[in-house]
């Protein structure tokens, strides 16, 4: 590639950028953006109700009519449930309870030095897939992996002779991608099925999206990033990194002692950890397993009952994370007595204020939608739309990444971004005979492939900072080409393999 096609290109995809960066500045900050949301529901209510506007349900045959909020009852409602509307938020609760035990994993050490003994062991030739597949494992410890990853990925590229740019390329794709798979339930399994719930009960009361409902999609969906990111990094990655100015890199004076500061040589204390964190982990399996066995298990089914187990997988994670990061901590020297693993939850919830404003006026958005039956017109409505659609899911599905990976250009937040579509997309495509789950799997692949091309993204700053470390003069712009191929590969192979899925109806978790 000449230098000539290589600057045009560089043009092209920074004016493209600047496009998004400009329409996107333009949208306010999220919490804001549910705020009006509010405000907007309150005011169309009262529109559409005195204009009339119903429509008939398709199941019952009932008109649906719009609820004027502006009233006096609308505001009394308002006003006396502000609070409980925030409280009985699906989202809230499960969240924080499972950032509690991964908040004392974290704190340890334990999620960090997992990461770096998967990566560290790594052979050059696998190098790419492993640092890929660590990337989607360390979604379990949220940001973790934007943090201690992405930066240990570029010291092991620079370690092997290879450019530090194309390990912090698959880091980061990995990483994303990684919040819509993994091999265990996490955060972001729990949020978004609290959402699609709340979105679910607009038109089906009784609805209920499980943490797993997902799971068995997601564990595929594991290896298939995997593979495409390290593909992607070796063989286009890589090469044109090689080929180019953006291989050639100058170490900044603090990179050079990097590997000490991240500790990448596990010690004998982190591997006599990990031999026991193991052993408890197998114990803890066993001992679920024992629960839950059919007849005679605490946890068990009883006459047909959702399975106990799947129904209360929130705490069960919380409490397996809490009690391995707590043995891990004690037996590395990390935690001396059982109060210094307080510290870990502390820091866990000190994190989730933004998400707590956030969700405090996304709930009473969710309500007032609810309320206002403005949700169940349109869901029917739309419905009624794409009816001619009902008999191609595969259709619906494609629509629906499509949709999502271009607002996730605009938008960063996937839980802001999924309790603005949820009560539109879940109850419309529920009345249409999709299931909210494969709704919800839907928003995430697509919300999960652009998350590397947008500098709205939060910690798209801090991978430029990264990769500045290594060549100086790198912009947005580098960043975005670097990125493209993996965002491409990964909306292609993931849509093609929901299409299959969806095809031969296979369930998407248990």
């Amino acid at each position: 590639m000449s230098d000539k096609t290589q600057t045009s290109e560089q043009s092209i995809t920074s004016r493209l950028l600047l496009r998004v960066e400009r329409a996107g500045n333009r949208l306010p900050h999220p919490t804001l953006l549910f705020m009006w949301l509010a405000l907007g529901v309150i005011a169309l209510s009262w529109l559409l109700s005195s204009i009339g506007i119903e429509v008939l349900h398709p199941l019952t045959q009932q008109p649906q009519a719009v609820n004027n909020l502006a009233n006096g009852a609308g505001l009394r409602r308002i006003l006396s449930e502000a609070v409980s509307n925030f409280t009985r938020f699906a989202p809230v609760g499960v969240v924080l309870v499972t950032m509690l035990g991964i908040g004392i994993a974290e704190h340890a050490g334990l999620l960090a030095c997992l990461l770096r003994k998967v990566v560290a062991k790594a052979r050059p030739a696998s190098l790419a897939y492993v640092v890929a597949f660590a990337g989607v494992i360390s979604s379990l410890g949220a940001d973790v992996g934007y943090v201690v990853l992405i930066p240990l990925a570029a010291l092991l590229y620079h370690a092997n002779n290879r450019p530090p740019l194309a390990g912090i390329a698959v880091a980061f794709a990995g990483v994303s991608a990684g919040f819509s798979a993994n091999l265990l339930l996490g955060p972001v399994d729990v949020m978004l099925a609290g959402i699609s719930t709340e979105a679910a009960r607009l038109v089906q009361p009784d609805a209920m999206v499980a943490a797993s409902d997902n799971y068995y999609f997601i564990i595929v969906s594991t290896f298939l990033i995997t593979l495409l990111a390290g593909a992607i990094g070796n063989r286009i990655v890589e090469p044109r990194l090689q080929a180019g100015d953006a291989g050639k890199y100058e170490l900044a004076p603090t990179v050079s002692n990097e590997a000490d500061n991240h500790g990448i040589a596990d010690t004998q204390n982190d591997n006599q950890s990990l031999a026991l964190v193991g052993w408890f982990s197998l114990f803890y399996a066993l001992l679920l397993v024992a629960l839950a066995w059919p007849g005679v298990g605490a946890l068990s089914a009883q006459g047909g009952a959702r399975n106990p187990l799947l129904s209360n997988v929130v705490p069960l994670l919380a409490l397996y994370f809490g009690l391995a990061g707590y043995l891990f901590g004690r037996s590395n020297g990390v935690y001396r007595n059982a109060s210094q693993a307080l510290v870990g939850m502390e820091n866990a919830m000190s994190t989730m204020a933004y998400y707590l404003v956030l969700m405090f006026f996304a709930a009473q958005f969710v309500n007032y939608f609810a309320w206002s039956n403005i949700g169940s017109i349109l869901a029917i409505a739309g419905a009624s739309a794409l009816s001619d659609l009902q008999g191609y899911p595969v259709l619906l599905m494609l629509a629906v990444i499509l949709l999502s990976a271009l607002i996730n250009l605009f938008v960063g937040s996937a839980s802001a971004k999924w309790a603005l579509l949820a009560p539109i997309l879940v109850p419309m495509l529920l009345l249409l005979d999709v299931p909210p789950e494969q709704t919800q799997m839907a928003y995430r692949i697509g919300d999960s492939t652009t998350n590397i091309i947008t500098p709205l993204m939060p910690y798209f700053g801090i991978v430029l900072a990264y990769a500045q470390r290594y060549r100086q003069n790198l912009g947005l712009g580098h960043i975005i080409a670097m990125m493209l191929p993996f965002s491409v590969a990964l909306l292609l192979g993931w849509s093609i393999l929901i299409v299959i899925w969806v095809s031969l109806s296979l369930p998407f978790g248990p």
